[in-house]
């Protein structure tokens, strides 16, 4: 009856029985209320007096998090009385209509501060199923069809996706394009001769890259396919505080923008960098007083050119100390650091 949580909170003669007395909620943790699943019978009538309290923290509600089959966007929905474990395929409720998604994160109790969330309708049947396979075979065939009349009616535009609704009777088409399209052609011609009802949706890039998918330069799937709910702002400044090679190549995702992965460690490099001398300062080191060329953040090392040394020579932070007047500038092409 009790969360793996809630088990760990109370010792085996403080968990109530079905048939026992009821908890004294008063005494209780707004924590300890929290995880309290009422799904089983009976833990309905213990949470009965919830009302009564004040969580401070938005509405109470049971809920998942639901990846959808067709734009892989990951939400969070109101399972409301069902229990929903991971991997479980469901139908959800989305602004365009119903929505085949799998749960990414078991039903759990928490505190939300929206005023409604979109429900889970149910869990997907045989049926469903049955209904997804044939939407499959319908995107393929409305995905060659759309590209034909493209060509048609030459029209700036890059098809990525057609997505079917769970219903069978609206599709959404999803493309890429430098400016405004006028499609109005394209859409009435697609109607006519699909039978339903037609939406085209204009994507940036990066939307293109989280449909698609891929895999990036790390190996490993698209960040934004796998997890990624909105996209960070990311700055070419972002790199240069991580010394990385500036080489679009080598910094650009497959969207042909910057990666979203340069922001991960960003507010790390930040930090770490306001303690070190930068790129530039003359410092005074065990070998002698000399100029820093290179650092490694989170090494904590500075790589110093030094007059009596061949090369540049590495030492810790905690081995250098900045010369008093030593940050002005160089003469242009002198303060230019190797980057790794």
């Amino acid at each position: 009856m009790w969360s793996e949580r809630s088990e760990s909170s109370y010792g085996e003669s403080d968990k109530p029985s079905p048939d026992g007395p009821r908890p004294d909620f008063e005494s209780m943790t707004v924590e300890q209320l929290v995880f309290l699943k009422p799904h089983v019978a009976d833990e309905n009538t213990l949470l009965e007096d919830f009302s009564e309290y004040d969580f401070n923290d938005g509405t109470l509600m049971d809920l998942v998090e639901v990846k959808l089959h067709s734009s892989g966007s990951l939400a969070m929905y109101d399972c409301q009385d069902t229990i929903l474990e991971k991997d479980d395929v469901v139908i959800v409720e989305t602004g365009r209509g119903l929505a085949l998604g799998k749960v990414v994160v078991p039903t759990a109790r928490r505190n939300v501060r929206m005023d409604k969330l979109s429900r889970v309708i149910r869990k997907a049947t045989s049926n469903d199923m049955r209904q997804r396979d044939r939407n499959l075979v319908k995107e393929e065939a409305a995905y060659d069809l759309c590209k034909e009349s493209i060509q048609r009616f030459s029209l700036a535009m890059k098809l990525i996706r057609v997505d079917y609704l769970h219903g069978g009777n609206k599709a959404v088409f999803y493309f890429s394009a430098d400016g405004r399209v006028d499609f109005r052609d394209l859409v009435r011609d697609l109607a006519k001769r699909l039978h339903i009802r037609v939406e085209m949706r204009q994507i940036g890039v990066r939307d293109a890259s989280r449909l698609l998918g891929g895999l990036g330069a790390c190996g490993l799937r698209l960040c934004c396919n796998r997890y990624i709910r909105e996209f960070a702002p990311v700055s070419i400044r972002m790199a240069k505080d991580q010394d990385l090679v500036l080489n679009p190549e080598k910094v650009s995702g497959l969207c042909g923008r910057l990666m979203c992965c340069l922001a991960y460690e960003d507010g790390v490099y930040r930090e770490e960098a306001k303690s070190m001398p930068r790129v530039g300062r003359r410092v005074v080191t065990p070998k002698g007083e000399g100029r820093i060329r290179d650092r490694d953040v989170l090494k904590r090392v500075v790589r110093v050119q030094i007059a009596s040394e061949p090369g540049l020579v590495e030492f810790p932070v905690s081995e250098v100390e900045p010369v008093s007047g030593g940050d002005k500038k160089e003469p242009r092409g002198h303060d230019d650091a190797p980057k790794r």
